[in-house]
């Protein structure tokens, strides 16, 4: 039995094997010593190698699951041997074999799975600053590729946020190793693009590619390569549900980077924790697969319009006059509706459990409520939805006949195929049922035959059959009974038509399993024929789901639906900050306006003003409309838009080795590298992590590149007052500000928004209210008394930012500055350096 373990080991050395022993999966040598660590159960020892004890570990069977899902949210990979062998048919141990490999991004177990969040696998490869990227999810058969910027690999991961990595063993990749839990290294050869090119080309029964978009080999169809067979390997068979090869472009979507995506709380918080964020808002979906729709949607949005205008109008009728009547009937249609993206996968991999057809059946019953409940819609996009749930009747009348109405959870256990689908399974459910009937009847005649009347007939798993007699009428026992058991006080005996019934009953049993698995196996195999019908309406259902989560929104919390135009610029009335609103009371609402003539927004006023709130729901209101959501807002209307980026917030990356200031810094650099004149631009506080002077320089410059280079729409909150003065150099920079007022000893903060510079920061009460001693507020008061006292005595001569533009301060010029500036110490002798030294101390005197 070790041999052959090990055996199988050899083929899997970096993966915990799970290794199939009666009840249990055991595990041994130093993959029981990690499980044991991470799984938190019992290592022991058994036998002995090379004169060590063997160490060993194990888990039940039917517990399985719940262990893999633990080891795959630590980023393992667990292999699983199968017996395969009849007990007994073979000498020696039974055999057994691989039956699939568990790796985090080949997924596709509901057990294992996270129903409202995709499980993605990830190929890259990197080529002279290009990134090819392949990604697949197994749970639904979505196959895509896409060449970038190598630059742009954080941006990527943060928006595809895969679950498993794959990357050539000879590529050095440190941002990825540092973002990717779980990261597998391949061979250097299995990247190739020819054998991408065969391999595609042989799976989707083409002649090239051209169809997908792709002429001829391509470094991202090396990546498809790896990915392929690495995900057909774990499966342990061909991958039928991959039906379509997507190519993605870069263009396609609205670009947000890594740190937008963050900032923004798109999806998760700034801490990590999944609510309240923009998703956990807007997702009241009624199906899992609609979750994952608006989470996909979430994070690309899209450049084009005329998908985000499809959506507005399908979200438009489904709000109807604004009470929502036509959602609330499609959203009502929607909850009888299982998984069927993930079911139709698990069909095309074979690993469907008997309730996931169950569950299919009863989806595809109630998909004529779903066309009813759309029977009248004017909308494009509903009615190529509407048109797309066509019932395939085959596949819904194959499940009728076939599947049991509650079926049992697994086909070992019975209970699954229909009575009435198969006349031979039938018969053998026949001898089992009637089972009782034939015993009672024999106990009957028994008795009467004998004239036993305590004799009784009966069944246990131990010994079969039997008929036990009391020791008080042994002598009354027949002469064909025959001894079974001997009990303390009674006998058991069986009899030759007993016997035959036990032999007939007991193999009908088992005959049935084995006919009820040959069966089921046939309807996955028809079903097969259906996948890419169930793919469809899969999606459909999906996107109609998604489209009543945001009609359901604009109902509830009074979303309008926005407008595109050709001219560039933001112009929003009555925004309000989608998520910020739900968590305070008297949310004050403020217009933006942005266009040619008003590029900047120069926001200036206290901290706790709402700056931040402001800036960032102008973002979210842009990327609401592109993703074809209504929005917060009393009216918007927005011009051309490729990208949004952020620099908001303080935060280090200590394990990259940058500061807080250098991520700043960083921020700003790939946003002025990036920035163009169709971007959303927010910048809040930038130059605060280092000195005044340097971070106030630095600002202005920023400030200037964005406006006489990038030419961006910008929302720019700082807290130095001297770039207010950018707006006299450059007319389409608007000073404005979020007012607050003094009220006895507190601030009042009035989040509203001003046109002109805010007249003080009131940083000082700001720290009042955080709860700063009131000795140290006291103190800074005076301090900052004596600062302004000293400023206005010094006059505007003193002003240390006149000439700002420029900032260059006049040189200064002294006679002991002349004298240093023409020293070269090195040049110089300990004594002349001495007697230069008594020369300066005079000439400072």
């Amino acid at each position: 039995m070790m041999q052959q373990y090990l055996r199988i080991k050899e083929q899997h050395p970096d993966t915990l094997l799970f290794y199939r022993m009666g009840d249990f999966y055991e595990l041994f040598f130093e993959d029981a010593e990690k499980a044991a660590r991470l799984l938190d159960i019992t290592l022991t020892t058994r036998g002995q190698s090379a004169g060590q004890p063997i160490k060993m570990a194990g888990v039940p069977f039917h517990a399985l699951e719940q262990y893999l899902a633990r080891l795959v949210k630590l980023g393992e990979s667990v292999v699983i041997a199968e017996q395969v062998g009849e007990p007994g048919a073979t000498k020696g141990p039974m055999e057994r074999a691989v039956s699939r490999i568990v790796t985090p991004g080949t997924l596709t177990d509901a057990a294992l799975l996270d129903d409202r969040r995709d499980s993605l696998l990830l190929a890259a490869n990197l080529h002279r600053g290009t990134l090819a990227m392949a990604w697949l999810n197994l749970a639904n058969g979505d196959f895509r590729l896409m060449e970038c910027p190598a630059e742009s690999l954080q941006a990527q991961f943060e928006r595809l946020r895969p679950a498993e990595v794959l990357i050539p063993d000879g590529l050095s990749l440190p941002l990825l190793e540092t973002l990717s839990p779980a990261l597998r290294r391949l061979a250097d050869w299995q990247f190739d693009a020819e054998t991408g090119v065969r391999l595609l080309t042989g799976h989707f029964g083409t002649r090239d590619l051209a169809g997908f978009g792709l002429e001829g080999p391509s470094l991202c169809l090396g990546t498809a390569a790896a990915l392929y067979e690495y995900a057909k390997a774990t499966q342990r068979q061909s991958l039928a549900h991959i039906t379509g090869l997507t190519v993605e472009r870069e263009s396609e979507y609205l670009r947000l980077d890594a740190a937008t995506r963050r900032n923004l709380e798109l999806t998760e918080t700034l801490r990590g924790e999944s609510s309240p964020t923009l998703l956990s808002l807007l997702d009241s979906c009624v199906t899992s697969m609609g979750s994952r729709w608006l989470r996909h949607a979430l994070h690309h949005p899209l450049r084009e319009r005329h998908i985000p205008e499809a959506r507005h109008a399908a979200v438009a009728e489904l709000v109807g006059t604004g009470d929502g009547r036509c959602n609330d009937a499609v959203r009502g249609a929607l909850r009888g509706i299982a998984d069927v993206d993930r079911i139709t996968a698990r069909i095309a991999l074979r690993n469907a459990r008997p309730r996931d057809l169950s569950a299919l059946r009863e989806s595809l019953v109630r998909l004529p409520e779903l066309s009813i409940a759309l029977e009248s819609t004017g909308s494009p996009l509903l009615l190529q939805v509407r048109n797309t749930l066509d019932v395939p009747g085959a596949a819904l009348e194959l499940l009728a006949r076939s599947i049991a109405d509650e079926p049992a959870a697994m086909v070992r256990d019975g209970g699954v195929i229909a009575p009435g689908y198969d006349a031979e399974l039938d018969e053998l459910r026949g001898i089992q049922n009637n089972c009782g009937e034939f015993l009672l009847a024999l106990e009957t005649r028994e008795r009467e035959r004998s004239g036993i009347a305590g004799l009784k007939v009966e069944f246990n798993k131990v010994h079969g059959f039997y008929i036990e007699v009391s020791r008080a009428n042994a002598e009354k026992v027949p002469d064909d009974y025959r001894r079974r058991q001997t009990l303390k006080n009674a006998e058991r005996y069986i009899t030759p038509e007993l016997k035959a019934f036990e032999d007939k009953a007991l193999s009908a049993q088992e005959r049935a399993l084995a006919r009820e698995k040959m069966l089921y196996e046939a309807i996955l195999d028809q079903l097969a024929e259906h996948i890419p019908t169930l793919q469809r309406i899969a999606r459909a259902l999906a996107c109609l789901d998604g489209l009543a989560a945001f009609a359901h929104a604009a109902v509830r919390y009074g979303y309008v639906q926005p407008g595109f135009a050709d001219q560039p610029g933001v112009s929003i009335s009555g925004g309000r900050h989608p998520v910020v609103e739900r968590q305070v009371e008297n949310f004050i609402q403020n217009d933006c306006r942005l266009a040619a003539t008003r590029r900047m927004l120069m926001i200036t006023g206290p901290n706790m003003g709402g700056k931040s709130t402001f800036m960032r729901q102008v973002a979210l209101i842009c990327l609401l409309a592109h993703v074809g959501s209504f929005v917060p807002a009393d009216a918007a209307r927005l011009g051309p838009l490729d990208a949004i980026f952020t620099r908001i917030g303080a935060s280090d990356d200590l394990a990259s080795g940058r500061s807080t200031f250098m991520v700043e810094m960083t921020e700003a650099a790939a946003i002025l590298h990036g920035a163009t004149e169709h971007s959303l631009v927010l910048m809040d506080e930038i130059g605060r992590g280092t000195s005044t002077f340097d971070g106030l320089a630095l600002a202005f410059a920023i400030a200037r590149q964005l406006l006489e280079k990038n030419r961006s729409l910008t929302l720019f909150a700082t807290h130095y007052f001297e770039l207010t003065r950018l707006n006299g150099e450059y007319p389409e920079c608007a000073n404005v500000h979020l007012d607050a007022v003094e009220h006895g000893h507190r601030i009042v903060f009035l989040h509203a928004l001003e046109e002109g510079p805010a007249s003080q920061s009131y940083g000082i009460e700001v720290a009042a209210l955080a709860g700063i001693p009131a000795s140290v507020i006291r103190d800074a008061k005076r301090r900052l008394r004596s600062l302004e006292n000293r400023e206005i005595e010094a006059g505007p001569q003193a002003d240390l930012f006149v000439g700002l533009p420029d900032l260059e301060p006049e040189p200064l010029s002294h006679p002991v500055l002349t004298s240093l500036a023409e020293i070269d110490p090195d040049a110089l002798t300990p004594r002349e350096a001495l007697e230069h030294l008594y020369a300066l101390k005079r000439m400072s005197s």
